[in-house]
């Protein structure tokens, strides 16, 4: 009689069990209709234009926008030739604005390295510990009183010659056009003995973020994008508890998107940028030839690892002049309500960043 009654009750324990393992999995998942919420919040209809154009012969590319003090600064990268128009590498610079439509370039704050060195063609940065709150300050914050950026550098000339490994820099000042200071050598490397099939040969544009919770295990998390050779670029993730020590999260990559019916043909997932918004973590970036062209587009998740890929309408795409090629990689902030979204814009005005906004700003002086 016990053992018909326990087996009696198996059956129910293990439904149990299967509806509450089930549970946890739904838990997990980003519905239509909150995926749909946050487009409508992010989305900006209204083309303002060009803010920022190359000097003669060279691009910009990679924007990064934040507030210090009364002032906004724009964070960017900038392809580097020679008196004989070959291209060198990256640098970059600083601009800044009173009202994140009017950009003044100030200069450079992180040259390429000396001959010698493992950056010394390439030294493309992009800021850390941006505020993540969406719609809040906007600022950087601090660790040790100091103001940090992510980098990737390359010994070689040429257009992201790999391999490109990543570095880290810091400075008490991010609204001077002075070089921040390197760590001595890069923190991610494609040779590192925790490196992944994803990232054996280039890792490109990093992110870093504070997250106190620590939901990966430590306080500072990087995102950025890596590929294999000859291969498609996917967004991973590493992990430190200093911002000068870093550690891959996971065996693997976090996101990645396929071409519909060539699953062996590259296509680009790059250039994260990651904040919080109503207690979910929102991911923006670039894709590129999955589908025609380079467009921006955003993932969402609960815990930084599970992330659900919005699958309705680019958040930019080309339809102008000057981004009648490419319109890609992603810095969304929103200020006062309205949403800016900068990108990188390839048209008619060479490789130039744009901005594109929720409100129509074009009437402003």
């Amino acid at each position: 009689m016990n053992l018909t009654v326990k087996t009696a009750w198996l059956p129910a324990f293990v439904l149990v069990l299967v509806a509450a393992c089930a549970g946890l999995s739904f838990a997990q998942e980003i519905t239509p209709e909150q995926m749909k919420a946050i487009y409508d919040e992010v989305k900006t209809p209204y083309k303002y234009g060009i803010i920022l154009e190359p000097p003669k012969n060279k691009s910009v590319d990679c924007p990064n926008v934040f507030r210090y003090g009364d002032k906004w600064y724009l964070v960017y990268v900038q392809l580097e030739k020679d008196s004989e128009n070959k291209t060198l590498g990256y640098t970059t610079q600083l601009a800044v604005s009173d009202d994140l439509l009017h950009w003044q370039p100030l200069g450079t704050i992180l040259p390429a390295g000396a001959e010698g060195t493992w950056d010394q063609c390439n030294s493309g940065g992009g800021v850390s510990l941006f505020d993540t709150t969406w719609g809040g300050s906007n600022t950087l914050q601090t660790y040790e009183g100091r103001y940090w950026l992510s980098y990737l550098g390359g010994p070689h000339p040429g257009y992201e010659t790999p391999p490109l490994f990543i570095g880290v820099a810091s400075t008490d000042d991010p609204s001077k056009p002075k070089a921040w200071q390197k760590l001595p050598s890069p923190v991610l490397k494609t040779t590192d003995e925790d490196v992944r099939p994803f990232e054996r040969e280039t890792l490109y544009k990093s992110y870093i973020f504070r997250d106190p919770d620590k939901t990966l295990g430590s306080e500072f998390v990087m995102f950025y994008n890596a590929k294999p050779p000859r291969n498609s670029e996917r967004i991973g993730a590493a992990i430190s508890d200093d911002m000068k020590n870093w550690r891959r999260y996971g065996e693997n990559f976090l996101l990645e998107n396929k071409h519909p019916t060539d699953e062996k043909r590259g296509v680009i997932s790059g250039d994260p940028q990651i904040v919080k918004m109503k207690g979910l973590w929102v991911m923006f970036y670039f894709g590129a030839f999955w589908k025609d062209g380079a467009f921006d587009t955003f993932a969402a998740s609960r815990d930084l690892v599970n992330w659900t890929k919005w699958e309705g309408p680019d958040l930019i795409r080309t339809s102008e002049p000057w981004d009648k090629t490419f319109a890609h990689k992603p810095w969304i902030l929103k200020h006062d309500g309205v949403v800016y979204h900068f990108y990188c814009a390839v048209g008619d005005k060479g490789r130039a960043i744009a901005l594109a906004t929720s409100k129509d700003m074009r009437q402003q002086p």
